[in-house]
């Protein structure tokens, strides 16, 4: 008689759909469940894996299933996708899930505690609203602009935008003027909001010894080592640095073949929000290399004589996130010539 090895569920908002299998692959059950009732019917299994898609509410679920006892498995769902055969649905997904779960070489994503999740909502919130304001800023100018009020891009230069409307004298209609006044006073709010969590960033990273350490890094500021310490898995999930610059997509893609090493674009296949910011920070490295000069025989002086300034920043950036990893994994400080206790 087969017994139960794993049960591969498909995450939904209300109806979950449940895969049972032995070791040997073999399909012992096929159901669909109601949220209420998914928790009741593992507690009642026999020990075994839980294997889901590391989506929505994974995490959460995959919290409360370890209290019964349940080995608990994440998966990327980029790596579930080539198990689903032919028609995708439901019962296909948690089938597929059952058996990239059993490959021996599949890699899996920790479950992450509440106060892991709640971390990184800082920056998700600040990028939102960041992102809000560019917005209004471009809105703003295209309004003016039909109106023949022209300013440069940027924030920095928002307040030509907003003399111009407040000027009585000028021949901006009354309607347009109230209009554009509504959006000043809303980039005003979020101008505030983003000021507030500004502030909580850099108070974390004054009583955090490791954002500190993190901070020593050429091109990283509070808000990238904090996101570095709040975003980033534990740093023995990797074996080295390349492959946490992997997993943030630092890396060129590959189509290699016959022995033959292609490489291509930049992956783009890891944490989005991480490796922004660090190439933020490396373009800022970069420009002021440019400007102010840097050491010849520096890798920086080297790469500037024969390589555009981005593929500088990108390759900068793969460089930060190796060092980063050292610092998180080995303790110390970053120096010039490497991290030093």
């Amino acid at each position: 008689m087969q017994t139960l090895d794993i049960i591969g569920i498909d995450l939904a908002k209300n109806v979950f759909q449940l895969h049972g299998a032995s070791k040997t692959s073999a399909v012992l059950f096929q159901k669909k469940l109601p949220r209420g009732k998914l928790l009741t019917f593992l507690a009642a299994q026999p020990l075994c894996t839980i294997a889901m898609e590391a989506c929505a509410s994974a995490h959460c679920w995959g919290r409360q299933i370890s209290t019964l006892g349940h080995t608990v498995r994440l998966i990327a769902p980029n790596y579930v996708k080539p198990f689903v055969k032919r028609q995708k649905n439901d019962a296909a997904d948690a089938q597929a899930i059952c058996e990239a779960a059993q490959r021996p070489t599949m890699r899996f994503v920790a479950v992450k505690s509440e106060e892991k999740q709640a971390s990184p909502m800082v920056f998700k919130a600040r990028d939102l609203l960041v992102r809000q304001r560019s917005q209004i800023i471009n809105a703003l100018r295209g309004h003016l602009t039909e109106f023949g009020i022209i300013a440069p891009q940027g924030p920095r230069h928002i307040h030509t935008l907003v003399a111009a409307v407040e000027d009585s004298a000028s021949s901006l209609p009354e309607i347009a003027r109230s209009v554009c006044r509504m959006l000043i006073a809303t980039l005003g709010e979020l101008n505030q909001k983003i000021g507030e969590l500004d502030r909580e960033i850099m108070q974390r990273a004054r009583q955090d010894d490791e954002i500190r350490r993190l901070m020593t890094i050429s091109g990283v500021g509070p808000i990238t080592a904090t996101a570095l310490e709040a975003l980033a898995p534990a740093a023995e999930t990797f074996d080295k640095g390349r492959d946490f610059a992997a997993w943030m997509g630092l890396t060129p893609k590959q189509n290699s073949s016959g022995g033959k090493p292609r490489l291509g674009k930049t992956s783009k296949m890891g944490q989005r929000d991480l490796r922004h910011l660090l190439i933020i920070g490396a373009t800022a490295v970069v420009r002021s290399a440019t400007r102010h000069g840097t050491a010849a025989h520096s890798w920086l002086g080297r790469m500037l004589r024969c390589k555009p300034p981005l593929l500088i920043a990108v390759a900068l950036a793969n460089k930060m996130a190796r060092i980063a990893w050292v610092l998180m994994a080995r303790g110390g400080v970053y120096r010039a010539s490497g991290p030093a206790a």
